[in-house]
């Protein structure tokens, strides 16, 4: 068989989509030229409301594993295939079922939230889920009397337990390896450096404890999108993965973007490439499918999670 070529990996891919009758999804961490190619961009609520609604027969996510799994659960009906299979998440690691079943045991009439950075094994045990962009609203709809685990990461329920004021909330001390790079001393360097710049923050911030009170805004990576758009500043330092910077740069090329911490790379987002894209859309691998009873407790919390926006 003659094997077609093509002026670029770009064109290569945009055939093979049409071929699939695929639907491409990158997440807002993805290197550059794979958010240039992709149909949606976006974060991982964003994203998982795309997947729901496309009417495309593949959906190829560029992400992280979790957010695969979320896809094949809110569409059972779709081949959900991702580039890289050990694209995975360390935040995501840091809990496990057994712990949510233990820390239920002990307390019958609580509830967990999971973050959406879990495993599908997790949600199945949780009671709702959230992203970073509603997770306040999450917590704020369960009752009052109600206690809480909040798991994986320490730093976003520190952020929203503050905000709600909730005191019956346990924080589950799992956290982002990739946000923990972002340090209190680097931002305040650059506020002195960049005295007119807007500081924006992700909620995963491993300095959120000692610069919360320094940020202008702490948003969801789409609420940095939305909102850099909006504003009038023209100068903002960016506290999240460097990946968003390059759409943040993209829609605002009259603006500066300046990383919190140039160091801020989560290798996991960086394994996909266009190259892994092609090979996934022409072999339709590698499928990620979350077993039938998995998939069936683990859609109510992320039903829960998509029905606040």
């Amino acid at each position: 068989m003659t094997k077609k070529f093509y002026a670029s990996i770009e064109e290569e891919i945009s055939e093979l989509k049409k071929e699939r009758k695929a639907v491409i999804l990158a997440h807002n961490y993805q290197v550059g030229e794979i958010q240039d190619i992709a149909d949606f961009t976006g974060d991982s609520l964003g994203l998982a409301l795309q997947a729901r609604k496309t009417d495309a027969e593949v959906i190829l996510f560029s992400g992280v594993h979790f957010m695969a799994e979320t896809a094949s659960i809110l569409c059972p009906d779709k081949k959900v295939i991702v580039p890289d299979l050990a694209a995975g998440c360390s935040l995501a690691d840091m809990i496990r079922p057994q712990d949510i079943r233990d820390w239920k045991a002990a307390h019958p009439e609580g509830v967990v939230v999971c973050y959406v950075n879990t495993s599908a094994v997790v949600k199945a045990e949780s009671d709702y889920c959230c992203t970073s962009a509603n997770a306040e609203k999450v917590v704020a709809s369960i009752p009052a009397e109600k206690e809480i685990l909040f798991v994986p990461d320490f730093f976003l329920g520190t952020y929203v337990k503050e905000r709600t004021g909730r005191k019956n909330m346990e924080l589950w001390r799992g956290y982002c390896p990739t946000h923990v790079e972002i340090q209190a001393s680097q931002i305040n360097k650059l506020k002195i450096e960049h005295p007119d710049a807007e500081f924006l923050m992700h909620p995963e911030c491993g300095c959120l404890t000692k610069s919360m009170h320094l940020a202008d805004r702490i948003l969801s990576t789409e609420g940095m999108v939305h909102y850099a758009k909006e504003s009038k500043a023209r100068e903002f330092i960016v506290a999240t993965e460097v990946g968003i910077l390059h759409r943040l740069r993209r829609d605002n090329p009259e603006k500066l973007f300046i990383p919190a911490s140039a160091h801020a790379v989560c290798s996991y987002m960086k394994m996909n490439t266009l190259e892994k894209i092609v090979a996934s859309l022409e072999n339709l691998a590698y499928e990620v499918r979350v077993p039938a009873e998995i998939a069936e407790r683990a859609r109510r919390p992320i039903e829960r999670m998509v029905a606040v926006v």
